[in-house]
């Protein structure tokens, strides 16, 4: 196993934080690189999204690194426009299946096979809210619940 570090990738939009986990990550790699990235991004672009690679390089989080990610989810839940995550592992996919729900903005995951998808989703992600011109005119209104009641009886 190797010392763990977070490497951080360019080339994406000011308001993406895009990432690869390597070796074996501990709490260092959190409390010195990532945390005072995500935050400082966040304090430049308020809302981010974040591009999270789990690859091959990957060996493992140590105890307090998985706390320090617990943490940095939980302090900042309302920070994150969408987050894709890119990995094969299967418990850490399980994982933030789980979390998902409870996160504000959307999250996708992806397998390592779909990473061009993933890098062209975090990119777009957000703007769909943003561009109204896909939207669809309804020109029929479903009818209310009401409507479908049968009359009352004296």
């Amino acid at each position: 196993m190797s010392e763990g570090r977070f490497e951080f990738l360019d080339g994406y939009p000011a308001d993406v934080l895009a990432f690869e986990a390597k070796g074996t990550i501990g709490a260092e790699a959190y409390e010195q690189h990532l945390i005072p990235a995500v935050e400082a991004k966040i304090a430049a672009e308020g809302k981010v999204k974040l591009l999270y690679i789990i690859g091959d390089a990957f060996d493992g989080y140590t105890a307090k690194a998985a706390w320090d990610d617990t943490k940095l989810g939980l302090s900042h839940l309302g920070d994150f426009a969408a987050v894709a995550l890119v990995s094969d592992v299967d418990w850490i996919r399980w994982g933030v299946q789980a979390f998902a729900p409870m996160i504000p903005g959307t999250v996708k995951l992806f397998r390592l096979s779909e990473l061009d998808q993933a890098k062209a989703w975090i990119c777009a992600a957000g703007k769909a809210e943003e561009d109204h011109s896909h939207d669809v005119a309804a020109s029929h209104k479903l009818p209310t619940l009401e409507d479908r009641q049968p009359p009352l009886e004296d």
